[in-house]
């Protein structure tokens, strides 16, 4: 089901757009009835108060009292806040900017876009208020835990074309990871399998029997003592796919709360000591907006990469032999 849209003249507070939630037939009549039976995670009190402060809006962007009548298909608009949130350990650092994208090295247990336990401290928000971009929108995502690239839409009406490109895995990826150094593996080597969401807990996916739906081909890798650095590049972009397939090699990424157990749940405080040891280094397109060649690297380097080896980690120009030369321009890097 499609995300009803939310309308251009709602403003945004704090870098937050407007949440939208649509009413059902034969849902509760009045506003504060149906948000504290619909949207449960606030209590009836704290949806009261926020319609009291006019934090509670119609499609006209219009304050809705606590005894407004609810009609089928009304669109109801709300900002979500939290409380208190999770400072974030690091910024966020822009690595490139125009007219049509921004592009951003994400820290380690950042989210890109609000969830959970962040909304104000999740990346997107964090750059709206930043650079003051309403309808900044990101085109692809990454885990909380992992670091490094996430490319974002300026504009509306060119978000679908640049989501499009990862859709149809049209972007060149490169991905680093510091895992256990096992000798006998081949390399170059692809892995491939069919991954599916744990049916027990949801914060995980896991390995199931069918044909592959997930890709990741492993380049090289670079000894670091008991352990290597090593060049990941995901075909597919299924949830938790490059922990898994370097677990299922038997070299688990280090600092993975998740895998091959789990350290960590989704709600409990991270290991700011023992961060994912996962980065997305490098990414090359052809931009289908301007025709440019796009290629942007991160700044960012594993920590464990840097504690074994003071020499600067390979990153995007490990493409040179790898993407066709259509998409390799300097645009951004």
């Amino acid at each position: 089901m499609s995300r009803p849209p939310r309308p251009s003249h709602l403003p945004l507070r704090d870098g937050v757009s407007a949440s939208c939630v649509v009413v059902r037939p034969g849902d509760a009549p009045t506003a504060l009835d149906f948000l504290a039976a619909r949207l449960a995670v606030l209590s009836r009190d704290e949806w009261a108060e926020r319609l009291a402060r006019g934090e509670v809006l119609d499609a006209q962007g219009q304050p809705l009292n606590a005894s407004t009548p609810c009609r089928p298909g009304q669109r109801i608009f709300y900002y979500r806040r939290l409380a208190a949130e999770p400072e974030p350990l690091a910024s966020e650092h822009i690595v490139f900017q125009d007219e049509w994208l921004v592009v951003a090295d994400k820290p380690h247990f950042m989210p890109v876009t609000p969830s959970g336990r962040f909304v104000q401290q999740s990346l997107l928000v964090r750059l709206k208020r930043r650079l003051g971009l309403a309808d900044l929108s990101p085109v692809h995502r990454i885990d909380r835990e992992t670091a490094g690239l996430v490319v974002f839409a300026v504009q509306p009406h060119t978000r679908d074309a640049y989501q499009a490109l990862f859709r149809h895995r049209r972007v060149h990826k490169l991905y680093e990871a510091v895992a256990p150094h096992r000798p006998d593996l081949v390399l170059p080597h692809t892995y491939r399998s069919r991954l599916a969401p744990d049916a027990e807990r949801f914060f995980l996916s896991r390995e199931v029997a069918g044909e592959p739906n997930s890709e990741t081909h492993i380049e090289r890798a670079q000894p670091l003592g008991a352990h290597a650095l090593y060049h990941l590049r995901p075909i597919t972009g299924q949830r938790h796919q490059l922990r898994l397939h370097m677990m299922a090699l038997g070299v688990p990424i280090l600092g993975d709360g998740f895998y091959p157990e789990v350290l960590r749940g989704p709600g409990e405080p991270d290991d700011a000591e023992n961060p994912l040891q996962l980065l997305a280094r490098a990414l090359a397109f052809d931009d289908p907006v301007t025709g440019e060649q796009r290629r942007f690297s991160s700044s960012l380097t594993l920590r464990a990469a840097q504690a074994a080896s003071p020499a600067p980690a390979a990153g995007a120009d490990q493409f040179d032999d790898k993407v066709p030369r259509s998409v390799m321009g300097a645009s951004g890097a």
